[in-house]
């Protein structure tokens, strides 16, 4: 049987085992629709593309939920975030001021509404914890305001993922990956400037001779605007030496510039062909940088003055394995070879 993609239309299995179809366009609300095999599904489809826009065409009535993030969006602090950030943030509040709780008073909330919001989510706790963000970021703008006395999120926990995200390279994965492509290739560069500057794709892609000063690559990432200067470790050195210095970006294809999704792809495909297992990718490089700075004894500062975080919570959600361990060595270190029992008990550790 062919699958056939309808635009605006998520399809969704539940906990109960069943398959729910869902209408979601970035600037309408969002609502149920029937078995794409029932007979009223088109009409119900057609309906929901014919609602009204209600981010663009509803006049927000003072001091609601949708007003406070209308104005949020307006701001300076708003207005200084990256591109990319600013984006995927207005996507999400666009849905969120479809909510019903849009119309609620900001004045009003308190954090066992916003726990019972984010639950409405709990089938995808990522989606979850992305509103749970953008309630803390725009609330954060009402008390600086001076709209609301306090911020309802705070003692709201985030809920648990499954995932943690894109996996890290481990040793032996970047071993192998380096022992497939050779030295001057186009893989074992972009690999390079991955692992060496621990930055994101979409800052990689761009980066070039222009960009290259007295052992420093400049960075502006293209994410959250940091201006970053990185100094090019030596195994970076070695591959860039190999770079015709009148391209215009160090991983230019025949066809062009590289675009971040293109590079991905490729990226990809190379560590496929290493024969390395599905799952790896561009940005699991940057986790891999941020670890071994970790494992040289680098604090989170230093670590965030390469890869660019803006909260030293975001290192150490990367480094988190390594800091553990690192501590463990230490408290071991410290009691030297002395018996964890109690005197006159012979087992010792």
């Amino acid at each position: 049987m062919i699958a056939i993609k309808i635009k605006y239309v998520q399809k969704h299995k539940g906990r109960d085992g069943r398959v729910r179809y869902y209408f979601r366009h970035p600037r309408l609300p969002r609502l149920p629709l029937p078995d794409i095999q029932d007979g009223k599904f088109w009409a119900a489809y057609q309906a929901a593309l014919g609602q009204d826009c209600p981010a663009a065409i509803q006049k927000r009535d003072p001091g609601t939920f949708s007003s406070l993030c209308d104005d949020w969006m307006k701001s300076a602090e708003f207005q200084q975030l990256g591109p990319a950030t600013r984006k995927n943030y207005q996507r999400i509040l666009l849905r969120m001021q479809a909510e019903d709780f849009g119309s609620y008073q900001a004045t009003d909330f308190q954090p066992k509404h916003i726990r019972r919001f984010i639950a409405r989510k709990a089938d995808t706790p990522a989606a979850a914890n992305h509103w749970l963000r953008m309630f803390r970021l725009a609330f954060d703008f009402a008390v600086k305001d001076g709209r609301v006395e306090t911020n309802p999120t705070l003692g709201v926990q985030r809920l648990k993922e499954k995932a943690e995200g894109a996996k890290s390279w481990d040793e032996a994965e970047i071993a192998a990956f380096e022992a497939r492509w050779p030295h001057g290739s186009l893989p074992r560069l972009a690999f390079a400037l991955l692992l060496y500057t621990g930055q994101r794709r979409s800052d990689v892609v761009r980066m070039g001779w222009k960009d290259v000063d007295n052992g420093l690559i400049a960075v502006t990432q293209v994410k959250t605007g940091s201006e970053l200067l990185i100094p090019i470790h030596p195994n970076l050195a070695t591959e860039l030496a190999y770079v015709d210095k009148s391209k215009p970006t160090f991983l230019q294809t025949s066809k062009g510039q590289s675009s971040t999704t293109g590079f991905y792809n490729r990226f990809v495909r190379w560590a496929r062909d290493a024969g390395l297992p599905s799952g790896l990718s561009p940005h699991g490089l940057r986790k891999a940088a941020a670890r071994r700075l970790a494992e040289a004894g680098c604090t989170a500062h230093q670590i965030a003055a390469i890869t660019g975080h803006r909260t030293l919570g975001e290192v150490q959600r990367y480094t988190k394995a390594v800091d553990q361990a690192r501590l463990a060595r230490e408290a071991m270190a410290k009691i030297g070879g002395g018996s964890f029992t109690k005197p006159g008990n012979s087992s010792e550790f």
